[in-house]
């Protein structure tokens, strides 16, 4: 049953393993949808499984080494890889054969780290190559660049640069994509605007010693403002999260849907080599831990939370993905109006006309009106446009949305191709 309707005001976190799918990823992604999961794999290929069939239904082939990234469109259409192998793909999931062919491919002069399309358009993309550089890709015809993002660097008196450049360790768009923020081996965050790629802001995180390792965003996260000044100074976080028994690193974090939570997994070189650990905490009470998860003895090497419900997926060393939920009990009192639950046994009282007999056409006429309307159960409305009403809500007038909304390929609702085994076999 649609978790919203059950309790829709009360998004709780994963309590447990629903499902195990043996799929030998190195990391795995939801679509904006949520019904579908992107896998990518050690040994170049990528697949897309069903989370309603628990199968695979699409395979992406076209890397020669191990799959790095891997992030969904808008519309989930459009998917993006990256790979050690110097690139980076774009895959048109409206393709009918199996493996998908795919649409752009960008070359780089290094293993690719990650890649990410921008929230609001899938052709302009974000990589970040292992070298420690980052680079917005735009692949409209009219506009077509690669440019580099370059951290700004202050002179000192004898007019050389006052500090050298850090290696760029992690390099996210905010949810609005106006921003690009890149984490650097030196424990800073650099802000850049994605129209123009000129750096506005550094922040050095305090407390912060060493390599800055991920980059996640709320929903509702607030993006940085500046009036034509760079900004350069010091943030003091507002929550600190660690392990509570051994106080390693993490590896893996990711927001619930709407911000009230944050998990973090274990980094598998964790003193517990052999564990699969997931910790929750309550942003919205004051960041207070709210549970440990346990998911066996296979190390945990990723974890990302579900776009609108209350499940997260974890990846394990040896390549399989767990699927977490929140069990919910079975509530009869809603399944009718005025139907209550009894914890004994009582003396019901028949009413007068309860039991009445009804009139036969009337009952009839009903049915008939019943069987006449349409039922869609294929389209998911709610999952499919959360994304873009969202970033529709954006200021049109604004330069910088209006850049990035041009000559849009990511627009409309798309519904995929199942491809079936049988229809692979037949392609083939």
């Amino acid at each position: 049953m649609n978790e919203s309707l059950i309790s829709p005001f009360n998004l709780t976190h994963p309590t447990a393993v629903q499902a195990s799918l043996f799929a030998s990823a190195a990391f795995a992604r939801f679509d904006p949808s949520g019904r579908y999961l992107g896998i990518g794999r050690s040994n170049g290929a990528a697949a897309i499984w069903d989370l309603e069939t628990r199968a695979r239904i699409r395979s992406l082939e076209g890397h020669v080494k191990a799959v790095t990234s891997l992030d969904w469109s808008s519309n989930s259409r459009w998917i993006l890889t990256s790979s050690k192998d110097w690139n980076v793909i774009k895959w048109d999931l409206a393709s009918e054969c199996d493996p998908i062919q795919r649409m752009a491919t960008m070359r780089f002069d290094g293993p690719v780290i990650s890649a990410s399309f921008h929230p609001r358009n899938s052709n302009i993309v974000l990589a970040l190559l292992s070298s420690g550089e980052a680079y917005v890709e735009d692949l409209r015809r009219k506009s077509r660049s690669r440019v580099e993002l370059r951290e700004v660097q202050q002179e000192g008196e004898n007019g050389q640069s006052s500090r050298s450049r850090s290696a760029m360790t992690v390099a996210r768009f905010d949810p609005s994509g106006k921003f690009v923020f890149v984490g650097t081996s030196s424990g800073y965050v650099l802000v850049f605007n994605t129209r123009t790629k000129a750096m506005i802001a550094r922040h050095k995180i305090s407390g912060a010693v060493g390599i800055i390792k991920g980059l996640a965003f709320a929903k509702s996260g607030r993006t940085p403002t500046s009036e034509g000044e760079f900004i350069d100074d010091e943030l003091e976080p507002t929550h600190r999260f660690n392990d509570p028994i051994n106080k390693t690193g993490w590896h893996g974090m990711s927001y619930s849907p709407d911000g009230e939570w944050l998990a973090g997994g274990l980094n598998e070189g964790a003193t517990d080599t052999a564990s699969h650990k997931i910790y929750i905490w309550d942003i919205s009470n004051d960041g207070q831990f709210a549970s440990a998860l346990d998911g066996g003895r296979e190390p945990l090497v990723d974890i990302h939370w579900h776009p609108s419900k209350s499940s997260i997926i974890s990846t394990t060393k040896d390549g399989n993905v767990l699927l977490w939920h929140s069990p919910n009990p079975e509530r009869w009192g809603a399944f009718a109006g005025g139907f209550e639950e009894l914890d004994e046994n009582v003396e019901y009282e028949e009413k007068e006309d309860e039991f009445d007999i009804e009139d036969e056409e009337e009952t009839m006429k009903r049915k008939m009106k019943a069987e006449d309307e349409e039922v869609d159960i294929d389209t998911i409305v709610e999952d499919t446009t959360r994304r873009s009403i969202l970033l529709d809500g954006m200021d049109a007038e604004d330069e910088d949305t209006a850049w990035a909304a041009h000559d849009r390929d990511d627009v409309g609702e798309f519904r995929m191709k199942i491809i079936m085994q049988e229809d692979i076999d037949e392609l083939e």
